[in-house]
């Protein structure tokens, strides 16, 4: 098993992304930025707030992009739900479109 930043970066945003353990992986993310034992110690001026940095960086990207999602997918409902009442509105459920030829 190779180890790689990569692989890393996938599995915390696959884990992330699963509604099962979403609020384990943020609270562990922010009790690791919290606790003194780290990879590097905050203790060393610049090294000790890298890992903490880049920790945080991932998190508010993952749960930015999670917020997102999340709407993009409510605003994709309620569009649907418009389209449901105009289609409800018609008598036999078509759309009457003009169209035009472009040659």
């Amino acid at each position: 098993m190779s180890f790689s930043i990569q692989s890393l970066y996938t599995w915390y945003r696959n884990t992330i992304r699963n509604p099962k353990y979403r609020w384990w992986i943020i609270l562990g993310t922010l009790a690791y930025v919290l606790s003194p034992f780290d990879i590097s110690p905050d203790f060393i001026p610049v090294i000790g707030q890298v890992d903490d940095v880049a920790i945080v960086t991932l998190l508010v990207a993952e749960v930015s992009q999670m917020v997102i999602d999340f709407m993009k997918l409510r605003q994709g409902k309620d569009v649907a739900s418009v389209s449901n009442i105009n289609d409800a509105n018609t008598a036999d459920g078509t759309v009457d479109v003009d169209a035009v030829s472009v040659k």
